[in-house]
């Protein structure tokens, strides 16, 4: 039975335990997802569109996490990844969170397109749909520092130059946790599985002995390139190590989590009532654009869940987009 719904200031949340029960968003292929760009330097946008071309596909929040075989829709072990920035490249693109239908645009700071400063980046990078780094979230591991508010941070190592926008299932390989101006920012460790070097490597210690030295050129570029921007070294936690892969998955697991919660307007209510002005402004910037405000039903995602969810099945009718 759904539960009772709240309304808070302009928006209408609902339990996490209704939201579980709300489908068939979108009820799409991965090939039925189409990307259209539009505008030019600050109004450039990368929006997900659905086959019909006009319906917007958040990038964020509609794309599954977890990867689904596209012919039984069987859970597999890989998990989505969105790139932003593809290798090769040096302009700051990033999934907007804070607007609706979170298109891809090229970040700002005061006025300005951002790019790497340091110059090209040499991995493709991006994020993981439905994750989110929790701004009130102290992980005992990262120093004291509280989530970053944004999606979970990916950095793709295979050969292949990835389109921003373009998705495709990775293999999670480790993380690494670096500290950016006080704030935890995990870079989850993958591979492309269609790359010729995914069947050779399986966890963090394959990639040093199969690429030695591509760990430790990741780990420099995020070290110094803000120092082109006036800005001080970035650190790292955990002794500086790439954790391996169980570690990496029990992040990615929180981070999802952390994505339920925003949605359904718990984690709202939540710093509703902490008081503390800063972060219900963050979460509340939010969640007011979050895939429940797109419409009228939402899929979340079983199959990636720990023991603390509650195992629902989901059928082929489901909504969700998976790829």
């Amino acid at each position: 039975m759904m539960e009772e719904t709240r309304a808070i200031g302009e928006e209408t949340l609902v339990s996490l335990n209704d939201v579980r029960e709300r489908k068939s968003l979108v009820a799409k292929n991965s090939g039925d997802v189409k990307l259209a760009a539009s505008g030019l330097g600050h109004s450039y946008r990368i929006q997900g569109i659905g086959e019909d071309g006009t319906k917007k596909i958040s990038l964020w929040h509609d794309v599954s996490l977890v990867h689904q075989d596209p012919v039984t829709r069987a859970p597999t072990e890989y998990r989505n990844f969105v790139c932003e920035i593809p290798k090769f490249s040096r302009k700051k693109y990033e999934i907007a969170t804070n607007e609706e239908g979170n298109p891809i645009k090229q970040d700002e700071r005061k006025g300005q397109l951002r790019e790497f400063l340091k110059g090209d980046i040499y991995f493709n990078y991006g994020c993981f749909p439905q994750t989110w780094e929790d701004p009130t979230f102290f992980h005992p591991d990262a120093e004291g520092t509280r989530g970053d508010n944004d999606p979970l941070d990916v950095v793709e190592i295979g050969a292949r130059i990835i389109k921003p926008g373009g998705i495709c299932p990775v293999k999670v390989l480790g993380i690494l946790c670096m500290i950016d101006e006080g704030e935890t920012d995990w870079k989850v460790i993958c591979i492309n599985s269609e790359d010729k070097w995914a069947p050779f490597l399986n966890d963090i210690d394959d990639v040093e002995m199969e690429m030695p030295g591509m760990l430790d050129a990741v780990r420099e570029w995020y070290r110094t390139y803000k120092l082109s921007e006036g800005k001080p070294l970035n650190t790292f936690a955990l002794g500086e190590r790439f954790m391996d892969r169980a570690y990496a998955m029990n992040i990615i697991e929180e981070t999802h989590h952390a994505w339920e919660m925003l949605i359904s307007g718990e984690k709202d209510r939540e710093v509703e009532a902490s008081g503390d002005s800063i972060i219900v402004d963050l979460v509340r910037n939010l969640s007011k654009n979050s895939l429940f405000t797109l419409g009228a039903d939402l899929d979340v995602h079983p199959e990636a869940h720990s023991k603390y969810f509650d195992n629902e099945e989901i059928d082929d009718a489901d909504g969700t987009i998976f790829f």
